[in-house]
């Protein structure tokens, strides 16, 4: 058997665990068990489904501080930030037991001389592909909806996060979710392309990269099968006017190092006017200088974390130097440690309009600037993206910022607020971010059979 799921530390690279791939035989085994078991599932009564999504709920509160430790040791997140993702995973199961009957209810049509319903009804098993950024919180959003429809789910996580894969699983199983019903999987690239192609999954859903994002819509488009695509992100910040530079760049450069930069929806471009630029790098450059490395156990907001794997920081390392050799400043920070996965948090300016790197999503604690004189120029420098994911607008001017907002070519847009999240709020992007929406009343319409049901009159 081959171990491509492993621990890796990142803080240093040493391996500290391994995990077998599944068999061909043994996912065939798994497969052939959640065809039958969805459909048992599928016929329970939806509040008999409510009761055990509640338990999932309370079992990733109850387990947070344990679900916090793994995934720090993992994938290097910072333990309270763990235990916070572990909390909005309780949050995101509650909010769909409490209001998955309500969301899957039938609709009635009006129709001349007959009586006619839209249903929703599950479509059957589904594959996730669930990256390693937020290990849980990935796998609520797109697990809660599906098992209160009575969808299956076969769960195929990140290779560097099979512990936490299985602490999902096990989850799951105290719960009281039937097996079949939800099962992790530790397969192949070329494994997930053969269950793709399976008469037997009705749809995938992945959260990654854009590559593997048009991997896995090639393959589902191919094989006619539904699929969710949430991608990359490159999302403005617009600051447009503030009362207090200072405060405002420390809002910025706090949520922008959230996770160690390495969120879809993170704020990483930053978009500032003229008029208040200088003061607001100057900031950045402070709380940037001031950072220091440490693990994952670290409270002190001051000491960051490394990124997930040597890999990615690698991947990050060569951006900057090319945004570097673009025209760039990298004003300070940008440094790959010489060993483990860690970057120094940078401030970069001047990335040159055009050059290839501008167009890229930088994954890890950066933050780019640009200088702009105008909000026409604002929005236009917002827009001008292959990523659609979110986008954020400030200023003392409400109706200001709402109008440069309303033109924002995102799923996402937000007016003066950072905090514009939550189980009942959908997540999702447009353009090269995806297609597909997940959490909020529309979290439970992806992967739904809306049958007309109707009957007419003798």
């Amino acid at each position: 058997m081959s171990t491509g799921y492993r621990v890796e530390n990142p803080a240093t690279g040493d391996v500290v665990e391994t995990f077998d791939t599944a068999t061909d035989a043994q996912l065939e085994d798994v497969l052939s068990t959640a065809d039958a078991a969805q459909r048992e599932w599928a016929q329970r009564p939806i509040a008999e489904r409510a009761q055990i999504v509640s338990k999932v709920a309370a079992l990733f509160d109850e387990r947070k501080d344990e679900l916090g430790r793994i995934i720090g040791e993992e994938m290097g997140k910072r333990l309270t930030e763990g235990v916070e993702e572990a909390e909005y995973c309780n949050e995101i199961f509650q909010y769909f037991a409490d209001n998955g009957e309500k969301f899957s209810q039938e609709t009635t049509l009006d129709v001349d001389r007959a009586s006619a319903v839209l249903e929703r009804l599950p479509v059957g098993v589904l594959l996730g592909i669930m990256p390693w950024n937020f290990p849980y919180y990935q796998v609520a959003r797109f697990a809660a909806p599906n098992l209160m429809l009575g969808n299956a789910i076969l769960l195929k996580h990140a290779e560097i996060c099979p512990r936490s894969a299985a602490a999902i699983q096990q989850i799951m199983d105290d719960a009281g979710v039937p097996a079949g019903v939800y099962t992790n999987i530790y397969a192949s690239h070329d494994q997930i392309a053969a269950l793709i192609g399976d008469r037997r999954v009705a749809g995938v859903s992945l959260t990654g990269s854009e590559r593997a994002g048009a991997v896995v819509g090639a393959l589902a488009g191919q094989h006619l099968k539904k699929a969710v695509l949430e991608l990359g992100g490159s999302d403005p910040y617009i600051v447009l006017d503030t009362d207090d530079v200072k405060a405002a760049a420390e809002t910025a450069w706090g949520l922008r190092m959230y996770n160690t930069g390495q969120a879809c929806d993170s704020n990483k471009r930053l978009i500032v006017m003229d008029d208040i630029y200088d003061e607001f790098v100057a900031e950045l450059e402070k709380l940037a200088q001031a950072a220091s490395p440490g693990d994952f156990t670290a409270e002190d907001a001051t000491v960051y974390q490394p990124l997930s794997s040597r890999g990615a920081a690698e991947r990050l390392a060569e951006q900057l130097s090319r945004a570097k050799d673009s025209g760039a400043q990298i004003r300070v920070g940008g440094e790959l440690s010489d060993s483990g996965a860690y970057v120094s948090p940078a401030v970069v300016t001047d990335i040159p309009r055009g050059s290839d790197v501008y167009y890229e999503e930088l994954f890890g604690p950066v933050a780019t600037v640009y200088k702009v004189t105008s909000d026409e120029e604002a929005l236009e420098l917002a827009n001008d993206s292959q990523f659609g994911l979110g986008g954020t607008v400030f200023s003392r001017d409400p109706e200001r910022a709402k109008k440069v907002g309303a033109g924002l070519e995102v799923g996402m847009a937000k007016v003066n607020t950072t905090a514009a999240e939550g189980a009942n709020v959908p997540f999702g992007g447009v353009k090269r971010s995806g297609f597909g929406r997940e959490l909020g009343p529309v979290g439970m319409d992806e992967f739904v059979n809306k049958r007309l049901y109707w009957v007419g009159e003798e």
